[in-house]
C-alpha cells in the first residue's frame, strides 16, 4: 500500500508542476488517492454520504471506443460529512459475479427503496452491447448481488436514478460514441454502425433516455423515451451545437419544484444544465455547471445535505492520464432565482 501511495504522490507532484506551468492551480483536492476513481454518484442515505464511483485501473488496451476504460469492479465510499474522513468499504460488486456481463463496468448509480439498496451499472454483454444491470443489497455499502439478467429494454451507458417526492423512480441514461447511443438511433442496435455522429450538424441531436422504474426497482415499467432538450426559443438542440447538446453523464435533481437535468457535453468538456417542470421534460438549456477539467472526460453528481449543495466530479490530477481519474468535491451555489453559479476547477 505504501509503495502505491508513493507512486500516486509522485504522479500528483509531477502533475501539479504541469498545472503550475499552465499558470493554473487546482481549485479542489482529490478525496480518494489510494485507488483511481471516477464518475462519482453521490447520495445521502440516513444522513450519511455514500459515493458510488467507477474504479479505474491501469491497462494496455488502446483508446478505441473507450476500451482503455476497462473497469472490473466497484468500491463504495462513505463520509459522515463534507470534508470528513472518506472510508473505502472495499469491493461491492465484481465483474465475475455478474452472470450476463463480459467487460467494462462503467459509471454506476445507486438508490434506496423497500428497505434495500440498488446498484445500477452498465456493462458490455457477451455480444459487446452495453446493457444496464442492477444488483441488490441490504446495506448501502454492499456486498451487492447482481440480478441474473440485464434490465429488459436497457442499452447504452451512465444510468442515473432520480426518485421524486411522490415515490416514483426514473432512470436516465445514455452516451454517444463509446457509449453506443448512436448505434440505437433507429430503435434497434446496429452492429455495423461505426460512425460517432450519425446525424448532420443541422439535425436534432441524439439525446439521453428516460424510463420509469417499477416499484421493485428491478425493471422498466415503460419503453425508454427521449429526454427533449430545448434552447431558449423552444427549439430542440442540434447535433452541431456541441457546447449544449447531450453527450453522456445525466444527473437529475429537484429544486424549488423544478427539475434540473444536468449532463456532459462530451467533446467540449462541460457539465451543463437544463430545467423542466416534470421528470420527462422538456428541459430548457440554462447554462454551465462545471467548466472543463483536466482530462478528456467529465462526469458528476449533485447532492443537497443540510441545506447546502455540493458537486462531485473527477479529473486526472493524480495521473495525468484520461483513464486514471480521481474524485473531487466542490460547493455548488444556486441563486434564489434558480441559477447555478458555474464551478471552475482551476484557480489562476
Amino acid at each position: 500500500m505504501m509503495h502505491r501511495l508513493n507512486i500516486l504522490t509522485l504522479l500528483f507532484l509531477s502533475n501539479f508542476t504541469f498545472a503550475q506551468k499552465l499558470d493554473k492551480k487546482y481549485a479542489h483536492q482529490p478525496i480518494i488517492s489510494h485507488i483511481y476513481t471516477a464518475d462519482p454518484s453521490a447520495h445521502v442515505f440516513n444522513g450519511k454520504i455514500y459515493i458510488y464511483p467507477s474504479h479505474d485501473i491501469a491497462t494496455d488496451k488502446p483508446n478505441t471506443n473507450g476500451d482503455h476504460f476497462d473497469m472490473r469492479d466497484y468500491h463504495v465510499f462513505s463520509m459522515d460529512s463534507i470534508g470528513g474522513k472518506v472510508i473505502d468499504h472495499g469491493v461491492a460488486l465484481d465483474l465475475k459475479d455478474v452472470p450476463w456481463a463480459d467487460r467494462q463496468l462503467w459509471a454506476p448509480d445507486a438508490a434506496a427503496k423497500n428497505g434495500k439498496y440498488y446498484l445500477y451499472f452498465p456493462a458490455k454483454d457477451k455480444n459487446g452491447i452495453f446493457r444496464m444491470g442492477v444488483a441488490v443489497s441490504k446495506s448501502p455499502v454492499g456486498l451487492f448481488k447482481a440480478q441474473p439478467n440485464f434490465i429488459k429494454d436497457s442499452f447504452s451507458i451512465d444510468p442515473s436514478v432520480f426518485q421524486d417526492d411522490d415515490g416514483e423512480s426514473y432512470m436516465y441514461f445514455g452516451g454517444i460514441w463509446g457509449g453506443q447511443l448512436q448505434q440505437w438511433a433507429t430503435g434497434t442496435f446496429d452492429k455495423n454502425e461505426t460512425r460517432k455522429e450519425v446525424r448532420a450538424a443541422n439535425e436534432v441531436a441524439l439525446t439521453g433516455k428516460i424510463a420509469k422504474l417499477k416499484s421493485n426497482m428491478l425493471e422498466f415499467s415503460e419503453k425508454p423515451k427521449d429526454v427533449v432538450l430545448l434552447d431558449s426559443f423552444g427549439k430542440p438542440l442540434l447535433t452541431g451545437d456541441q457546447d449544449r447538446r447531450f453527450f453522456e453523464g445525466a444527473w437529475v435533481f429537484k429544486h424549488q419544484n423544478k427539475y434540473y437535468f444536468t449532463y456532459s457535453t462530451g467533446s467540449t468538456h462541460k457539465i451543463v444544465y437544463a430545467i423542466g417542470d416534470n421528470p420527462y421534460g422538456p428541459f430548457t438549456y440554462k447554462g454551465v455547471v462545471l467548466n472543463p477539467v483536466q482530462g478528456w472526460t467529465t462526469h458528476h453528481s449533485i447532492i443537497n445535505i443540510k441545506g447546502n449543495f455540493y458537486l462531485f466530479y473527477h479529473d486526472t490530477e493524480l495521473s495525468g492520464k484520461s483513464h486514471l481519474r480521481n474524485v473531487k468535491i466542490a460547493p455548488l451555489h444556486i441563486s434564489e432565482s434558480g441559477v447555478i453559479q458555474t464551478v471552475n476547477p482551476f484557480i489562476k
